[in-house]
């Protein structure tokens, strides 16, 4: 294959991806119109239209849906393959991009970073934070942080911290005003400060279990956040009671700014696991880091 028909196939995997010529250009560090040029030429040497064009998107056609899953993968593979060279070097390099909730990247990844980095200076890690469920493998990511119950069976899953437990707490005014919940079911009746899943879009249901009894509460209040810090600083100033990391809440709980409620309630489960696909051929960059991300006791 010629050198300008790799460059064509790259170029329209790129848009593909993208769904956005802009987007693509920026990537491939060409302008949107040297792209939009050479699109056009792949299609009319193919003698089919491979994209279809709207004022907001742009999206692949059937030949073109077709020309994606069968160039695509090679392409990737090309890329780990030439990334994976650098096991020769002293130093792996590439770049590593991770989705994880914020608590996992400020309480796991954000402290392990901190020495790995430095260590490895032609390894640069993305973390795209998302406290929803999201497809790692369709979103492009290499790997991905959940709990190690959540883990679909068809990953590998690398322990990354020890098991914790969330905390339902609020502030010593709040419990002055109102009685503590003494059941789950209880907190129905409370101000809760709730937590929406972005990809889902839904609240987040508090998850309890007692004497092997499990029981989902779903709780009504006047705030709502996507993300832990924000939930826990509203149940510090006083808006209502929050379902947080323990390991968060717990200096705010020894300097009496915050009580806790429903602990029998509240055991503690799997911790941060670091998930990706099995199938993945992975790179020296991408070994190094689960290395220095896994949990040692």
């Amino acid at each position: 294959m010629a050198r300008d028909e790799l460059s064509e196939l790259k170029a329209f995997i790129a848009v593909a991806d993208e769904r956005s010529f802009t987007k693509a250009a920026a990537k491939l560090g060409i302008s949107a119109s040297a792209l939009s040029h050479t699109i056009r030429g792949l299609e009319e040497r193919l003698g089919l239209r491979l994209l279809a064009r709207t004022t907001r998107s742009v999206g692949t056609t059937e030949a073109g849906e077709r020309l994606y899953r069968s160039t695509a993968p090679h392409f990737e593979q090309i890329k780990t393959e030439i990334d994976a060279l650098s096991e020769l070097r002293d130093k792996p390099s590439g770049t590593v991009r991770i989705s994880s909730g914020d608590h996992a990247a400020d309480t796991i990844l954000r402290p392990r970073l901190a020495t790995f980095l430095p260590e490895y200076p032609d390894i640069n890690v993305e973390v795209s934070i998302n406290n929803g469920f999201i497809d790692i493998v369709g979103e492009k990511f290499d790997a991905g942080v959940r709990l190690g119950e959540s883990i679909s069976k068809d990953m590998i899953a690398v322990r990354i911290g020890p098991d914790w437990r969330f905390n339902v707490v609020g502030a010593p005014s709040y419990f002055a005003r109102r009685s503590p919940p003494e059941h789950p079911s209880e907190l129905t009746n409370h101000q809760c400060i709730n937590l929406r899943l972005p990809a889902a879009g839904g609240l987040y249901a508090w998850e309890f279990e007692k004497d092997g009894r499990e029981l989902d509460v779903r709780v009504g209040g006047q705030l709502a956040f996507d993300s832990i810090m924000p939930i826990l600083n509203a149940a510090v100033d006083d808006l209502g009671l929050a379902f947080v990391p323990e390991d968060l809440a717990q200096p705010y709980i020894e300097t009496g700014q915050l009580q806790v409620a429903l602990s029998d309630w509240c055991p503690p489960f799997q911790g941060y696991h670091l998930y990706y696909p099995n199938r993945r051929l992975t790179s020296p960059a991408f070994a190094r880091l689960v290395e220095a991300l896994r949990f040692r006791v």
